[in-house]
């Protein structure tokens, strides 16, 4: 069986105000030319298909149209569980609906855990030929009771075993449903968390799951019995602790300054009938849309910008500026370089002007500089907080923060 891992879409995401739908409808017609060139099995989506929870009309075209495209290829089933950044409600809505097509949605945790066991049928034979744990973005409400007082590391604890317990019953569940079965096929599981020692890049997007906690958890949190776990959140393509079955498949594309330049792929997994695995590899995923970050002082930032245009680059561009001197008319400066090329700056960034200003405003500051957690340090300092109330605030407003993340406007 041949098994296709991808995850972190995050279809209709922008990268400083520009719209990126041609780079995504061109990754789905790349990946379903893929699926067919590769004979795929089945495909499995490991969260944020969308990079909000109220995708644009856009978005929700390309995602439709790309598992329209699918029916009736090689691809028989296709397994999508939400992310952090999806709206479990708004992937749930047409679900008995895509059933038709072979598609098999898990936006929320079912009131009856069962429901994540998935048994993937052939089609003509009948014969089950795998067993997918299909277990989406664990939210904190899913996993855990609150109770007042509770310390931080109390609630790291609660988080790290409320997701252990969740899978070791999935699994079971899992495991019982696969006595029942011939053959004895494959079991798969998906995920959509940080693993301990993830790596991930600057820029990423990549949230912090769960505020006030790392809940980091390790390659022990997945039962034995599995023979593959497929991940997504982090955006590079990493395994888990070294276990070939156990693996992130990475972002498509890159989705900032920071991934400029890394290699972006998916999985492709294959198992036989007993759950052996014989191959994973990883196809690369095309440049459909070249960016580049460009830093240093004066000098070095405009001998790479001469190398892009030479080269007729049609990257786009963040350039951090890190000379000593003041630089005034630095955009000018760009401009002057750029003149008639194909290269566009996206984001501009003055380190020099930012680091004279830290503690003060300053009216070349633009909140582009600043996230929205550096704003609150702001008025910390601006109101004369004093540093003894400051961490319990910063645990209140991040907590507010990520409620305003998870809240799914869809629900009822």
């Amino acid at each position: 069986m041949k098994i296709l891992h991808t995850s972190d879409w995050h279809l209709g995401r922008r990268l400083f105000g520009r719209q990126r739908y041609e780079e995504f409808e061109a990754f789905l017609d790349w990946l379903a030319v893929l699926i067919e060139d590769a004979g795929v099995d089945v495909l499995v989506v490991a969260g944020d298909v969308f990079d909000t929870s109220t995708p644009s009309n856009r978005a929700q075209s390309l995602y439709y149209r790309f598992l329209c495209r699918l029916a009736g290829s090689c691809c028989r089933h296709v397994v999508v569980v939400a992310g952090n950044h999806d709206s479990p409600t708004f992937l749930d809505a047409p679900r008995e609906l895509l059933k038709v097509l072979d598609v098999h949605v898990i936006g929320a945790v079912p009131d009856d855990l069962a429901d994540e066991v998935l048994v993937l049928h052939h089609p003509e034979t009948g014969m089950a030929e795998l067993v997918v744990c299909a277990v989406p973005y664990l939210r904190d409400r899913d996993i855990r009771r609150v109770e007042a007082g509770e310390s931080v590391e109390d609630k790291d604890r609660k988080l790290i075993e409320g997701i252990r317990d969740h899978y070791r019953t999935v699994v079971e569940l899992a495991c019982r449903r696969r006595a029942e079965l011939d053959g004895h096929p494959p079991m798969l599981a998906t995920g959509h968390l940080f693993t301990a020692g993830g790596r991930t890049m600057d820029g990423d997007g990549v949230r912090d799951l769960y505020v006030g906690s790392l809940a980091h958890v390790g390659r022990d949190i997945f039962p034995d019995g599995l023979d593959y776990v497929a991940l997504g959140h982090l955006h590079v393509a990493q395994t888990v602790q070294g276990s070939e079955r156990v693996r992130y498949s990475g972002s498509p594309l890159p989705m900032g300054f920071g991934e400029a330049g890394q290699r972006k792929s998916v999985c492709l997994v294959e198992l036989e009938a007993g759950g052996s695995l014989l191959t994973v590899r990883c196809p690369e995923v095309p440049v459909f849309q070249p960016l580049a970050r460009v830093r240093g002082d004066w000098e070095a930032i405009q001998a790479r910008l001469r190398e892009l245009v030479a080269a007729d680059s049609r990257a786009w561009l963040e350039v951090i500026y890190e000379g000593e001197a003041v630089i005034g008319d630095l955009r000018a400066r760009l401009d002057e370089i750029l003149a008639g090329s194909r290269l566009e700056v996206l984001r501009l960034k003055n380190a020099r002007v930012i680091d004279r200003v830290l503690a003060q405003c300053h009216d070349r500051e633009t909140l582009d500089d600043l996230d929205v957690h550096d704003v609150f340090e702001r008025c910390l300092t601006r109101h004369e907080v004093p540093d003894t109330q400051r961490p319990s605030l910063r645990l209140a407003y991040r907590e507010t923060v990520a409620a305003l993340h998870d809240a799914d406007p869809l629900a009822e």
